[in-house]
């Protein structure tokens, strides 16, 4: 009862909390995908419009190594990006799956709190990392700025949150397809991969005026070389600016993702209610989607973070520098990790890299598939697709599996789900570490976030009717 009292001290908070309203009836399918692309349109013109106030956004950023798996984008409105949301969802999740709050997802009223808590939280969350993004100086020093200014920036940083969770609330209730979160994650890894693809813009170098665009460089090299066998070469391997090996390599990625999304082992599925054909229950390899990943990722980018902040303003403290230390790469004002434990979990940026340095790889390598299966197997006791929770949703919809009796159910997922929740957040760790070691446009996890998304979205659109239903298998909605 005491979970039910936690959850019911957000209720006056409700009327006040913007929302919005669900469908009365089922939209349509063209209509949930004209609302997704109205959703993404205006989140891109947000990720464009620059705060009102800022001094300088010129030095590092400690966030650097979120911004592409947040759909963040840096001195705009978009500066927290889907933060809050993530943050506050996964919180409740947690705090669900651990009972230390108890919330019955069949009750509407409990439901509709549960989801009012979240919201909530994700509105306080985005008010404390506005407040500290612009106290800390990431705009500026504060004293320079002045009180007027710093409350403007933090105005604005919140009020672009709320209209992200209230995107997100769109989809979620049945107007678009999806998810926020994921829709948004998506769209800035490609927007950043297209960008770095095909970008006019123009860079200095020791080689002179070059495109930035990695296609654009090609043909640009192409057409002003004589010697066209060595303007090739630099197209596909010059190494400060994307290229054309790197182009290559992410989209050889996608496709092997795409690929290995098909791995899965379907168990026949009968009813014991009413008579009827066999329907398949697929267990995919990424039995637990990107969720490993992001986590693994989530914890990185928060000891880099973390580090860099501290090592910042004490450089000189021994335990500091055990944790990590820090300095910039020649032509960038960013600071990466060159010593410490965040020097070990920092990805290399190159296969070279990674052969100058094998212990560090090593170690890397291990942190990221040890981690991805050991998340993997934990996020399954907490968001209730365990062998034991799935086993009681078959009972409850009777529901049991071909050839066996209706109390074997568990026995025979929990043969297979630990398996494929843990080997398939290995293998997605492993996916990550090649795309880093491969120099793919964007890191590792943002690239895997994008491409997992976009399947999901395709088989989506599968399920509403929107392509050839035969070309998905499942089991029925139920399920």
């Amino acid at each position: 009862m005491s979970g039910f009292r936690v959850l019911d001290l957000v209720k006056p908070f409700s009327p006040y909390l913007p929302e919005v309203i669900a469908p009365e009836r089922k939209v349509p399918f063209q209509q949930r995908v004209m609302w997704t692309i109205i959703t993404l349109m205006i989140f891109l013109v947000m990720s464009e419009i620059p705060l009102y106030g800022i001094a300088s956004t010129d030095s590092s950023d400690p966030l650097f190594w979120l911004r592409m798996m947040l759909a963040s984008n840096r001195g705009t409105l978009m500066e927290l990006g889907i933060s809050p949301i993530v943050s506050s969802g996964m919180l409740f999740q947690l705090l669900q799956g651990t009972k230390l709050i108890h919330v019955d997802m069949q009750n509407k009223n409990d439901r509709e709190t549960f989801q009012v808590a979240q919201k909530l939280l994700a509105i306080l969350l985005a008010i404390g990392q506005a407040t500290v993004y612009v106290l800390t100086g990431m705009y500026g020093p504060p004293k320079d700025l002045g009180i007027g200014v710093c409350l403007l920036l933090i105005l604005q940083l919140v009020f672009a949150s709320i209209i992200v969770i209230l995107l997100d609330e769109l989809l979620q209730k049945g107007y678009g397809l999806g998810s926020g979160v994921s829709l948004f994650t998506a769209t800035n890894t490609c927007e950043q991969v297209f960008w770095k693809a095909f970008a006019p813009t123009t860079s200095s170098s020791a080689r002179g005026t070059e495109f930035d665009g990695a296609v654009v460089s090609m043909f640009h090299l192409f057409g002003s070389r004589k010697d066209k066998k060595r303007a090739l070469i630099e197209s596909f391997y010059r190494p400060n600016l994307p290229n054309m090996f790197q182009l290559i390599a992410t989209i050889l990625v996608f496709f092997i993702v795409v690929y290995l999304q098909g791995f899965r082992i379907e168990l026949p599925m009968k009813s014991t209610r009413q008579r009827g054909p066999y329907g398949l229950y697929p267990i995919r390899l990424f039995y637990t989607s990107n969720i490993p990943i992001m986590l693994e990722s989530a914890l990185a980018s928060n000891i880099f973070i973390m580090s860099q902040l501290l090592f910042v303003r004490w450089p000189n403290n021994l335990f500091i520098k055990l944790l990590g230390t820090w300095d910039a790469r020649p032509g960038s004002a960013q600071l990466y990790a060159n010593g410490g434990l965040a020097y070990y979990i920092q990805p290399p940026f190159s296969f070279t890299e990674a052969l100058l340095d094998p212990i560090k790889t090593t170690i890397y390598i291990a942190f990221v598939l040890g981690s991805c299966a050991l998340f993997s197997t934990t996020w399954i006791e907490i968001s209730g697709t365990s062998p034991r929770d799935v086993a009681k949703q078959f009972k409850e919809q009777g529901l049991v599996i071909a050839g066996h009796r209706d109390t074997s159910a568990y026995r025979e997922l929990k043969k297979i789900i630990p398996i494929a929740a843990a080997f398939g957040g290995a293998t997605i760790g492993a996916l990550s570490v090649v795309c880093d070691l491969m120099g793919t446009l964007g890191s590792g996890t943002s690239i895997l976030l994008a491409v997992t998304t976009i399947y999901g979205y395709y088989e989506l659109a599968v399920k509403e009717g929107g392509f050839n239903q035969a070309l998905v298998s499942g089991y029925s909605d139920g399920l």
